[in-house]
């Protein structure tokens, strides 16, 4: 790759002259800096240019075009490089324009430990080396599924390693045969394993031949005249042939592929992916592409652009499996080329007319990126006439065809009898709760239990030095906070005008709130007022949000101050005893021999422990 150009005062026709017909990624930033969007071309010269025709654009376009202050390009080799420098572009510095996916939280895994009886679960995160990893799934829901069924068949546990190691007889998973209770030596640790290799087994796919295994344990059991062992080793059979039956199983018991159909109502834009792992199809997930993407996206280039851009933020962090199934033929070749240049990637085929059950995935993989079309277009519809209906109602200046932008901060202030005070920031903005861009502040230095100086605190820390401020600012509180807010807002020099008080109404009721102005007016709209009901959802979602961080607070601040009060509990032992017994209350149920028991605690220190803890 090389650095081409960029330019410092933006001259978009001498830019556009000096483009070269080459394969490469550009970039436009705004006069702030700030990065508007990332593309790639195979022709530069063509596809840049064409951003500076007169006509052709959608809104949004539109306007990131007239936003144009710099623009830098990037010659590569090919356009599959090109690719790849534009995701790790977008992925890295997300791009205002760029069509990106909602993803809040990672995929989901089963996870099984590396222990002496390893511990089957539901799983979020980084993965290690410590157990075995299974999936990604495509929902929580099939990671579900999945336990049930190995519960059901292998009867694993399920319970963490503090419950494990305490119980003294079998949990209610045991009664209900879902669990063979190693915990209380019901089981042995070689029989418990084997059970394990067998739930591996069936999660790489090895369907026939654990079956086959099975009736040969059953078929040994009943020779041997171990009728009880052969009566579960066909319950497991049975059950283990009513899952595969319910999955359509496929010949190629090793299939592991990505089903991914790109779809388009015109107004937004979805890529529904759908996963086979070991010929079991295990469900599928809806991806919406964020609303500050391009427009057009109806276009075929838009459905090409959506699909391909999808595939390498998907791919980004997870391993392509061998085969990738995708309905627009246009971009398989780009795909292929894009994945073949992965470091260390074995090949991946790319499919756009399967056959087979291949083939029925992909059409229904198409008809649910529809359905969820539909589906978001009544959800969008009910919220965006929400939100039309607030502005109308509080008068605010907001064009009718850009509701999207308005943005809303909500505040609230938590503590408990003055400890661990905490205020917390919630947005709704496009519609919605941002999650993604929730604040929490710890509120210092004033007096327990005031209120008021802590509403003070979190607005002038938020607002001190900002560049933009949101649309409208809501304060949990009556005239007293709202007095507060309009005291910070002139101080900082901020148009008063943008506050308004939520006061609860009788006994805090959803409905009966009053809304409170900046000149002392108030306002009842009812129980039933759609914009009151919008206002109590941001309201108590500030309410919840603070409550949680003020909780945690005291929970760490007390944890903390009774285990520091001991000599010698340093923060390794602390986290030991706490991992230990799942936390204080754990801790303090435990007596001094189990205290002792744990690494590093001897019997002179767990006595101590023991002794600080009843006292405080």
């Amino acid at each position: 790759m090389t650095e081409d150009q960029g330019t410092s005062s933006f001259d978009a026709k001498a830019f556009l002259a000096s483009l070269p017909h080459l394969p490469g990624v550009y970039r436009f930033y705004a006069q702030d800096a700030s990065l508007l969007y990332v593309g790639k071309a195979r022709d530069l010269k063509k596809r840049v240019t064409s951003y500076f025709q007169k006509s052709g654009h959608g809104p949004r376009i539109a306007r990131m075009v007239e936003q144009i202050a710099d623009a830098q390009i990037t010659v590569v080799r090919s356009e599959a490089e090109a690719l790849l420098l534009e995701n790790n572009l977008i992925k890295t510095q997300s791009p205002k324009y760029n069509i990106l996916f909602r993803d809040d939280k990672s995929y989901p895994f089963v996870r099984i430990s590396h222990h002496a009886y390893p511990r089957i679960s539901f799983y979020r995160g980084a993965i290690d080396r410590q157990a075995d990893y299974f999936g990604p799934f495509p929902n929580g829901w099939a990671v579900k599924e999945s336990l049930q069924i190995l519960q059901k068949v292998f009867r694993l546990r399920s319970c963490t390693d503090n419950v494990f190691s305490n119980r003294s007889r079998p949990c209610l998973l045991a009664q209900i045969h879902r669990c063979s209770a190693p915990c209380v030596a019901q089981i042995g640790q070689d029989d418990y394993q084997r059970d394990v290799g067998r739930a591996l087994s069936f999660l790489r796919g090895g369907h026939a031949e654990l079956l086959n295994m099975l009736e040969a344990d059953m078929q040994k059991a009943s020779d041997d005249l171990r009728f009880e062992d052969a009566a579960v080793y066909r319950d497991q059979m049975a059950a283990l042939s009513k899952v595969l039956a319910q999955h359509a199983m496929e010949a190629d018991e090793n299939l592991d592929c990505d089903v991914m159909a790109v779809a388009s109502d015109g107004q937004r834009l979805v890529v529904n992916l759908a996963m086979v792992r070991g010929g079991r199809h295990l469900g599928d997930r809806p991806f919406f592409c964020l609303p500050t993407a391009s427009t057009g996206l109806g276009s075929d280039d838009a459905l090409d652009e959506a699909l391909v851009s999808f595939v390498g933020q998907h791919y980004a962090e997870q391993t392509p499996v061998s085969t990738l199934l995708i309905n627009r033929e246009s971009v398989a070749q780009e795909l292929m080329d894009w994945l073949a240049q992965r470091p260390d990637q074995p090949s991946v085929r790319v499919l756009v007319a399967p056959q087979g059950k291949r083939r029925d995935w992909l059409r229904m993989a198409e008809d649910n990126a529809r359905l969820a079309l539909t589906r978001r277009a009544q959800e969008v519809g009910g919220a965006q006439a929400k939100t039309r209906l607030l502005v109308d109602t509080l008068g605010l200046t907001v064009p009718a065809d850009d509701l999207d932008r308005l943005r809303i901060e909500c505040f609230d202030v938590s503590h408990t009898a003055g400890e661990a005070t905490q205020a917390s920031c919630v947005v709704y903005h496009h519609h919605a709760m941002q999650s993604a861009e929730y604040r929490r502040f710890n509120i210092t230095d004033i007096a327990a239990g005031d209120d008021y100086a802590a509403m003070r605190q979190v607005l002038t820390r938020r607002y001190q030095d900002i560049e933009e401020m949101p649309d409208l600012v809501l304060v949990d509180g009556g005239k007293g906070q709202m007095s507060v807010a309009v005291s910070v807002f002139e101080q900082l020099g901020h148009d008063i005008q943008l506050l308004i008080g939520v006061a609860k109404g009788e006994g805090r009721k959803v409905g009966l709130e009053r809304l409170v102005f900046p000149d002392g007016r108030e306002l009842a709209l009812g129980p039933d007022h759609g914009a009151l009901l919008l206002i109590a959802q941001i309201r108590d979602e500030a309410h919840r949000f603070a409550i949680t961080g003020m909780r945690a607070k005291r929970a760490k601040a007390r944890t903390g101050s009774v285990l520091d009060e001991i000599e010698g509990v340093g923060p390794r032992r602390r986290a030991k005893l706490l991992a230990r017994f799942g936390g204080l209350a754990g801790l303090r149920a435990a007596s001094v021999d189990e205290l002792a028991s744990v690494e590093g605690v001897s019997r002179a220190m767990a006595e101590q422990i023991f002794k600080q803890l009843r006292v405080t």
